[in-house]
């Protein structure tokens, strides 16, 4: 069972990382790039800070002890456990590998940080955030997505070890999530106000 699924699993990654061209290759190459992402990270502090003033010190603290744990699990404890190679370290596949200039990574693929990283920051502030930021969210998971598809485009991971990693970093997030709303009442509160106010605002909106 394990041997069809991994031959599954390298067809499939054989016949999307094939499709690629010259356009891709750069948006792909800067989506893989955790440097790239500083300013959104930015851009998202000030974001939380300047709508939920004090109570955006909450969803930070939370964000980066989450993301602490989603990389050690994903990024040492797993990928030393598993010790799966990368196709781009797997000699009978890197002939037909489409690499991105960013070469071919480290030793071991499973499971993507890279996809355990964005879905848990993604899906953590999806079921966070007020009902009334649902365009927000939406960017949010379409970003987890680029980020995570990009690791199969650029030749360093497997699909299973991108699904495998969104599967974690989306039930460290669900757990985060929970422990959120168990232990910070006052978000609760600021929400509930929130959601009182706009509600009340489109009622009384001619």
């Amino acid at each position: 069972m394990l041997d069809y699924l991994d031959a599954l699993d390298k067809r499939l990654f054989l016949f999307l990382n094939g499709k690629h061209n010259s356009f891709f290759d750069v948006i792909m190459y800067w989506a893989s790039n955790q440097y790239f992402w500083i300013p959104l990270y930015l851009a998202l502090t000030v974001w939380l800070i300047r709508c939920f003033r004090k109570s955006a010190w909450y969803f930070v603290i939370t964000v980066i002890l989450l993301e602490i744990a989603s990389d050690q699990l994903s990024s040492n404890l797993i990928k030393d456990w598993v010790r799966r190679p990368r196709p781009s370290h797997t000699a009978s596949l890197t002939p037909f590998i489409h690499l991105s200039a960013a070469g071919p990574g480290g030793q071991y693929g499973f499971v993507s940080g890279h996809a355990s990283n964005s879905f848990a920051l993604a899906v953590f502030l999806i079921l966070t955030l007020p009902p009334g930021y649902r365009r927000l969210k939406y960017v949010l998971a379409a970003w987890a997505l680029l980020v995570s598809y990009s690791r199969i485009y650029n030749g360093v991971h497997y699909p299973g070890d991108v699904l495998c990693g969104a599967l974690l970093g989306t039930t460290l997030a669900i757990i985060a999530a929970a422990l959120f709303r168990r232990f910070y009442p006052q978000y609760l509160l600021f929400i509930r106000r929130r959601f009182d106010r706009d509600r009340t605002h489109r009622s009384t909106t001619p």
